[in-house]
């Protein structure tokens, strides 16, 4: 990244706008991608497996190509593990985090993954490493059913008694270990992902640019509704949930913690939509997760008065992931569909009021 005039310029501005010093939104632009992407040694990671645990490990099976860290573990003694090796710049206290909550899941008899034994956090390599164990599985029937099964999942976790052990703030994605906790972190990262990339961005496409900026800095953060302990990203997809012998089952409790509830339902209900030819809202969907949510939990008037805006706070994140990643690698941007079009997010959140209210 090239340290001249302009790129000062963006530091400063990023670090006014983000209350940071100069240096520390220097440190919050620079390295970024270094403390996202992380590919242990799967060897290696078996070694200290067997040696930390005394278990007979025999091979480490990569189970994602974007979650680069996360690992099947096979072995000759028992059933399979997980083992979540973190990159270096999360802190052990954040995966102490995540197993603070599995045990209180486990105590809830909430459907989540279980912890592998008791003391899961260990460290390797300059990584924290949780380990947890496998769920025998099968994919998500797909359909609108997966709506209904994600739906009632967070109905559950967020009518969950209060319990300091979970109180950490929680709903952003927490790809980058510096914006971990609330949904506010989410647009944070965002504005980290735009700044670094500033000097880079052609005039051709500067207006466009600028106008996500300054969605991302005029985003409703959900700050001030009700709140519940958060999964963070439990969409329709098998990264997030997953179906085991006794039913549903939520996994990746990475970005989990105390938040505004309506963040984790606005996410969902972003994807209920059709996204072909054009994005509309999609009511039936939209009535599938109304109905399996409020078995458990009634929203607020207010919570449905701003669930519009709450609902752009992921997709304003993955933009700007996006486009931060594209043009680095000097690839066109295409993926605006993530915002577009506005209308679609005034109705599909009319259509959600409507559900609440008939």
């Amino acid at each position: 990244m090239t340290k001249d005039g302009n790129f000062k310029k963006v530091v400063r501005r990023h670090a006014q706008e983000t209350g940071q010093r100069y240096t520390e939104a220097l440190t919050d632009l620079e390295g970024l991608n270094e403390r996202i992407h992380h590919e242990p040694d799967a060897d290696r990671l078996l070694v200290h497996l067997r040696d930390r645990y005394g278990i007979d490990a025999i091979a480490a099976t990569k189970l994602s190509v974007h979650k680069t860290y996360v690992f099947r573990i096979d072995r000759n003694d028992g059933p399979p593990w997980i083992a979540r090796a973190f990159p270096p710049a999360r802190p052990r206290s954040g995966v102490e985090g995540d197993a603070a909550v599995l045990r209180f899941l486990a105590q809830q008899d909430f459907p989540a993954e279980r912890l592998a034994v008791d003391d899961a956090v260990s460290d390797f390599d300059g990584s924290a490493v949780l380990v947890t164990q496998y769920v025998e599985s099968e994919p998500l029937p797909g359909g609108i059913e997966d709506f209904r099964i994600m739906a009632d999942l967070l109905g559950q976790l967020h009518a969950l008694p209060y319990d300091e052990s979970v109180s950490r703030p929680g709903g952003a994605s927490g790809e980058d270990a510096r914006h971990m906790g609330a949904p506010r972190q989410d647009l944070l990262a965002g504005l980290a992902f735009l700044d670094a990339v500033d000097t880079k961005v052609g005039a051709a496409d500067r207006k466009r640019f600028e106008q996500l900026l300054d969605q991302v800095r005029s985003a409703d953060d959900g700050d001030g509704l009700p709140e519940g302990l958060l999964h963070g990203n439990l969409m329709h997809a098998p990264n997030h949930a997953i179906i085991g012998k006794n039913g549903p089952v939520a996994i990746n409790w990475k970005a989990s913690g105390r938040g505004p509830r309506l963040a984790d339902l606005a996410f969902l209900l972003w994807g209920t939509g059709d996204w072909a030819p054009t994005r509309r809202a999609n009511e039936e969907r939209v009535g599938v997760v109304v109905d399996a949510y409020r078995r458990h939990v009634e929203l607020t008037d207010e919570e449905l008065d701003r669930l519009e805006g709450v609902m752009y706070i992921r997709p304003l994140y993955l933009v700007c992931f996006g486009y931060n990643r594209d043009l680095r690698n000097s690839v066109p941007f295409d993926e605006w569909w993530f915002l577009e079009p506005a209308e679609y997010f005034t109705a599909t959140a009319a259509a959600t009021r409507a559900a609440f209210r008939g």
